[in-house]
């Protein structure tokens, strides 16, 4: 089926903001790919009051009658857009609806609402909501990170039964020694709007014991991460949709998972354990009860982490995909030049080009990287 002919309006941040039917739109578009809650109004909301500057516009386009894609863009550099990444976000800012092509739309924003830009990049794309295309000749999809999941299927005990035998006998000593010394560890579930504030300030608590603390990226109430993740999740909390699961030692809080659950789907957006603890894990012993109670009829069907796969994925789940950036350059000659110039690592710093040349080479260049950093 052939892609609409779209119109296309590029408004100011601000109206995302200020204009309900707009926030309306982005919420239905959302719901056709994965209806993802930190992709819903609200959290994008929260994102663009703490973390934007006023340069971020919003292009929507239209056809028959009713708006069909949202795109929240910022200026990267000269002549080039990219997607609104912040990286407490794991995924770039646009929804559409299901049938259209991440590709043509792309292409449709760079000949037409942009202006005269030289590329576009749609950050951080998951292939569950729009297929990587084959490279093109003025388009290319270069790969991201890898991204973990579980699939909650069968019983506990068969899951457990598949995870490595290290693990299994690891998880078993860890409780024995517990035991031995006469701790007591218990997980709480926490999912009201008022346990949210509480809640995070015991979490940054959590991050100051480690390298999040010494660089002073941890949660902390004043800070913009405190500030966003309380509106993020208090406004989730308010529709039943934040889950924080909360690991203790007698009275002590040892690790925590934030989550966001929508339609059986639990995505864990934040993790922190206590790093002073050296003798034991207690990220993973919360894991563990997390898993047995998801597997215990709880309604959640899957787990997603969309982080960087780490090593201690690996132990949870062998399922894995590659979330990706889409770059869309103006002229297929142009994605030659950059590809040619990425080529030239040994090129000196200073080699001499025409200064039209030049410019186009730098802005181009800077278009197609895509390395959007994600650390949350």
């Amino acid at each position: 089926m052939a892609q609409p002919k779209l119109q296309w309006k590029v408004l100011p941040s601000r109206a995302f903001l200020d204009e309900a039917l707009l926030r309306s739109n982005w919420d239905r578009l959302n719901a056709q790919r994965g209806d993802l809650p930190f992709m819903s109004s609200e959290a994008v909301q929260a994102a663009l009051q703490i973390f934007g500057n006023g340069s971020e516009v919003l292009a929507v386009g239209s056809a028959e009658g009713r708006c069909q894609a949202m795109f929240l863009l910022v200026p990267d550099g000269r002549l080039r857009w990219r997607t609104f990444q912040p990286s407490q976000l794991p995924l770039g800012t646009w929804v559409a609806e299901a049938g259209l092509e991440l590709q043509g739309l792309s292409q449709d924003l760079i000949r037409g609402p942009l202006g005269m830009s030289l590329a576009v990049s749609v950050t951080q794309v998951d292939p569950l909501y729009a297929a990587p295309p084959m490279d093109g000749d003025s388009w290319t999809a270069a790969p991201y990170i890898d991204t973990a999941w579980v699939d909650i299927q069968g019983s506990f005990d068969d899951y457990w039964q598949q995870r490595g035998k290290n693990l299994r006998q690891n998880m078993r000593k860890q409780r024995n020694k517990l035991a031995s010394d006469g701790v007591t560890s218990s997980m709480r579930v926490l999912s009201s709007v008022a346990d949210m504030a509480p809640a995070l300030r015991r979490y940054g608590a959590l991050e100051s014991t480690g390298w999040k603390g010494e660089n002073g990226t941890a949660i902390h109430p004043d800070n913009e991460q405190g500030r966003f993740y309380l509106q993020l999740f208090e406004a989730a909390a308010a529709h039943g949709e934040a889950v924080f699961y909360e690991y203790l030692f007698d009275q002590q809080t040892v690790a925590m998972n934030l989550c966001l659950l929508r339609a059986g789907q639990l995505i864990v957006l934040k993790t922190a354990y206590d790093e002073s603890i050296k003798t034991l894990s207690p990220a993973f012993l919360l894991r563990e009860e997390e898993m047995q109670l998801f597997f215990g009829n709880s309604g959640i069907h899957r787990v997603e982490y969309f982080g960087k796969v780490m090593d201690w994925h690996t132990k949870l789940t062998s399922e894995r995909r590659t979330l990706y950036h889409l770059t869309q350059f103006r002229w297929p000659w142009l994605k030659r030049f950059v590809n040619w110039r990425k080529a030239r690592t040994t090129e000196p710093a200073n080699a001499e080009v025409g200064k039209e040349g030049a410019g186009v080479a730098s802005s181009a260049a800077h278009a197609a990287r895509t390395e959007t950093s994600t650390s949350e």
